[in-house]
């Protein structure tokens, strides 16, 4: 498949370009470079990137660009930047992010990083990450790195990646590089709708971008899709569904009739999915069995921005189903990928030969 192929020589390109969320401007230039190779017009506003072909109303795609990293906040000091940026002082667990930022905070020992300068991406130097814990009066992750005792406070610090192809999987800091990639790549099919990138999601704050855009040029949509992935506890559960969707998240109630449009187009396509919601509503019926605390339906683009716009903007999300959430390791099946593109390009309408 010549096209999946071109969307892999893609992906591993801009994996390998930090993003670290706050500190997203870098990552704006490159994508602006491969999208006006591929013939869209782009235009840049605070926080967002908007990708239009010659038909911007015919669909409406959504992909938040920024990834987990760190941001130096004093001498030899460096806290996680999701929380710096948002502008965070308590972890309540409100978001899936938040929770399982708790349960990761072992993870990181050893983990290769790079600094770079925020606006160019221009290098800073390289370092390892030797500790990391919560600090109980920042309630933030703290990290001590080897190898960038000279930056100055506010140098964002990415996690050092590549895409890894391990059998069918690919693995690397997917969430969201992987569907913005393959947003980016639907141009160079013909798509002529438009494409939003936006910035800031893990700290919770894109959705206010996005909304902006839509009061001053958009008008009210119900046919917003937000691309992103999804996590899963282990292989066995993610590879159930090769796409999820979701008829809601914590915070709203999706638009039945597009979630129902892209159940519709699976079932045309032959394409296995499932709705996260219910998924995670299971989980936590035979967690209450349990005596277990239930876990958070997730915090979600769409959800944020229909609820923050009282259904101005509405929509539904489409996600890829992945392992090792918010991790070096998070993996995606290749054959989800291969999917999730099938009914990027029936919903677009695009028809390859």
């Amino acid at each position: 498949m010549n096209q999946f192929a071109e969307f892999m020589d893609l992906l591993k390109a801009l994996i390998r370009q930090p993003c670290v969320v706050g500190a997203e401007h870098s990552f704006f230039r490159v994508l602006q470079r491969e999208l006006e190779e591929r013939g869209a017009k782009v235009t840049w506003y605070e926080g967002l990137l908007v990708a239009q072909g010659t038909k911007p109303q015919s669909a409406m795609f959504s992909a938040h660009i920024d990834r987990h990293g760190l941001i130096c906040t004093g001498p030899n000091e460096f806290q996680y930047a999701a929380f710096v940026s948002g502008h965070r002082s308590d972890l309540l667990g409100n978001a899936v992010s938040e929770e399982l930022m708790l349960r990761i905070s072992d993870r990181f020992e050893s983990t290769p990083v790079i600094a770079y300068e925020p606006w160019s991406g221009a290098y800073r130097g390289s370092g390892v990450i030797k500790k990391t814990y919560i600090c109980e009066f920042r309630n933030n992750l703290i990290f001590e790195v080897e190898g960038l005792e000279h930056l100055v406070a506010g140098t964002p610090v990415a996690f050092r990646d590549s895409l890894k192809v391990d059998g069918d999987l690919l693995q690397g800091q997917l969430d969201n590089v992987l569907t913005a990639a393959l947003l980016v790549h639907m141009f160079s099919l013909g798509y002529q709708g438009t494409a939003f990138f936006t910035a800031q999601e893990e700290s919770g704050s894109s959705w206010r971008y996005l909304l902006e855009w839509f009061r001053r040029f958009g008008g009210s949509t119900n046919q917003l899709i937000v691309v992103d992935t999804s996590p899963y506890p282990d292989r066995a559960a993610a590879d159930v569904q090769e796409v999820v969707l979701r008829k809601k998240d914590s915070h709203a109630e999706y638009n039945h009739e597009t979630t129902q449009l892209l159940a519709q187009m699976c079932d045309e396509l032959a394409i296995r999915y499932s709705y996260k919601d219910e998924f995670v509503e299971q989980q936590n019926r035979l967690a209450a069995e349990k005596g277990l605390p239930p876990k958070s339906l997730g915090s979600t683009e769409m959800g944020r921005i229909t609820l923050a716009s009282n259904g101005f903007v509405h929509g539904t999300t489409l996600q890829i189903p992945t392992t090792g959430y918010h991790t070096m390791q998070e993996s995606a099946s290749i054959a989800s990928c291969e999917a999730f593109l099938k009914l990027l390009m029936q919903v677009a309408d695009i028809h390859q030969a």
